[in-house]
Order: C-alpha cells, then structure tokens, then sequence
C-alpha cells in the first residue's frame, strides 16, 4: 500500500514539474484580455482549410470570438448550438461569430455535426491564439483524467501537442478598432455567455 501511494505521489510531482517546465498556467493564473484592451492580430485555418484572418473579420463589423473546449464537450455543443440558433439575430447587428478550439481540424468537423454550427470555426494551433487572449491553461491531472475517459477528449493526440491545455470557454466581443468592448470570462466551464447579453452589447 505504502508502495503505491508513493508511486501515485511521484506520478503527480512529475505532471506537476512537467507542467511548469511547459511554463503553463492554473486556471486561476489565467485571468484573460480585459475589456478596453488591444486584441493581437492572429489567422488561422478555418473548417474549410481556409485561412481566416482576424484583420478581414473585423472589415466588414464586430467579431463575437468565442473559446470552447473541444467536440467531446457537451456544454461547448450546447453552447455552439444556442449560438448558431440566433445566428441571424447576431448578423442583423453587423456581427459575425467565430469559435477556437486547439482541437485539430476533423475534431473541428465533429463540432460541426453535433451543433449544426454555421458560423467559422477555427484551429488555434499551437494555442496561439488562446495564449494571446490569456485563456490557455492545463487542468489538474484528475480533471483530464476524467475528461480522456468519461467524456473521451483524447487531449494529447486531438491537439497539435501534447501539453492536454484548454481555453477557459470565454466570449470576447472585438469591435473594428480591435478593441474589446466586453467580455464573459468565467473559470467555470459551466457558465457561458448568454444570446441575450451578446445582443445586448451589439445593440449599443
């Protein structure tokens, strides 16, 4: 018994240290952009293998970016899904809605049959964007134990590494000076930006 408590404790110290040589952070170290700041210019390829620059989005209004988890989610697909309901309420306010995810792109195509999604959905690859917005952080060893096998994320062989980081599901709303002008930004997963508020910010 002594011999195994002993291997689970060296098995966390190693994550742990494997962890901060990544340079990663805890949920609570990420703290995301803030309301008022510049967003970074970022591209990426999109679910049609296009390349998608932040720079054009923001040409034609503002951008609700929206952070989610991955296609083994079932609160992102819920989520993904009341967006693309009231996908034309967002339009007629001169918005356009794009979801990141480190998820490679046929993990992408997964998302898109479980939510109807219509809107653009990008591969952060890397976890460059989610690092730029302070989003990106890895869970605890428990928690992404329970997410490869409850839910089968598969986190190291569905991302472009093998660091099992996420975003914080947040939502930022950009307008074209590429500010951000509002944000929800919650370490709990469980709570997510509603329509009703996301409309109201674009009616302002």
């Amino acid at each position: 018994m002594k011999f195994i408590s002993m291997a689970i404790f060296s098995f966390f110290l190693m994550g742990n240290l494997w962890a901060q040589d990544k340079n990663t952070k805890s949920v609570k170290e990420a703290k995301g952009l803030e309301v008022g700041a510049t967003v970074p210019s970022f591209e990426a390829i999109d679910q049609n293998g296009k390349t998608q620059k932040l720079d054009d989005l923001l040409k034609e209004g503002p951008v609700v970016l929206v952070f989610y988890r991955g296609q083994w989610c079932p609160i992102c697909n819920r989520h993904l899904s009341a967006l693309n309901d009231s996908l034309n309420a967002i339009y007629e306010k001169g918005a356009k809605v794009v979801a990141i995810s480190p998820e490679r792109p046929e993990y992408i195509r997964q998302t898109i049959e479980k939510t109807n999604a219509g809107f653009t959905l990008l591969y952060d690859e890397g976890y460059r964007i989610s690092e730029s917005f302070d989003v990106a952080f890895l869970p605890d060893f428990a928690t992404r134990a329970s997410y490869n096998t409850a839910l089968k994320a598969d986190l190291k062989d569905a991302h472009s590494d093998d660091s099992q980081r996420l975003p914080i599901p947040a939502t930022f709303i950009i307008n074209q000076d590429k500010k951000v002008v509002w944000r929800h930004f919650d370490p709990n997963y469980r709570n997510r930006a509603s329509v009703n508020d996301i409309l109201m910010v674009l009616s302002r």
